[in-house]
């Protein structure tokens, strides 16, 4: 089943997979890069500097301030990351850009012999942006369809704000049942025949969403992280492979209780 999950995730990517950063117009940057601890020596704003330089549109934290040709399709858009590859006596970064699916697209390392970590660093990422190109967008794909947007609400503040809350959609899903991993709590509840979503009980926010993929008990997952992923039914249990910071997945099972 785990090399279906594989193989399926690779097919749904299929449109973007061959695709490469210089391909899009829309950059997201965190505001904080997550390897880097207490201090990331000025990495984000020194790296969405770098890319405007290079014709890119960073996009601010506030969805609300997206383009509409951003804020209507995730799939317009690739997420960068600086990870710290630091050895002992060198500064090295690795810069990732990933897509809608939280697939690399692009993965580039970086080095400096410059010892003070407020330097080195940024000396680095300059080297690991060498491999990337000046922004040539390609067309942009049209808004998502309303099933999908409702996806994107788990990722978006501004969207969550407006969203009703699971009660209300628990009103209207035909069935619900309760699963659990040991640690976190949560209740099933089927919206129709092609989507449900895993809910914590009372919150207004889906902890992921389920949508039907052409594989039965097979299905695409966007989580509450704005992350998509693959999710699937295995011995009655439903399972997420959940990704991780180092690009790869873990399986997570929730049991029905």
């Amino acid at each position: 089943m785990k090399k279906i999950s594989i193989m399926l995730l690779a097919v749904c990517s299929t449109a973007i997979f061959g695709q490469k950063v210089s391909d899009y117009k829309y950059i997201s940057v965190p505001e904080k890069f997550q390897t880097f601890k207490n201090n990331s020596y000025g990495l984000e704003a020194y790296l969405s500097k770098a890319l405007k330089s290079k014709s890119y549109v960073v996009l601010p934290a506030n969805v609300d301030q997206w383009p509409s040709e951003a804020k209507d399709n995730s799939c317009n858009i690739i997420t960068a990351d600086v990870l710290n590859d630091k050895s002992l006596f060198t500064n090295k970064v690795i810069v990732q850009f990933k897509d809608c699916n939280n697939k690399i697209i692009l993965e580039s390392k970086g080095r400096s012999d410059i010892k003070e970590f407020e330097e080195g660093f940024p000396d680095a990422l300059k080297q690991a942006l060498v491999k990337v190109g000046v922004s040539s967008p390609t067309e942009m794909l049209p808004a998502q369809t309303q099933a999908s947007n409702v996806t994107n609400t788990v990722q978006s503040s501004a969207v969550e704000k407006t969203t009703s809350s699971v009660s209300t959609v628990a009103a209207v899903a035909t069935t619900a049942s309760n699963y659990s991993n040991g640690k976190t709590d949560l209740q099933k509840i089927q919206i129709d025949n092609n989507q449900f979503i895993l809910a914590k009980s009372g919150s207004s926010v889906p902890f992921a969403v389920f949508k039907t993929t052409s594989r039965k008990d097979v299905f695409i997952v966007k989580l509450a992280d704005g992350n998509t992923t693959i999710g699937y039914f295995e011995n009655g249990n439903i399972v997420i492979d959940l990704p991780q910071a180092d690009g790869r997945y873990a399986k997570e099972i929730f049991s029905a209780k």
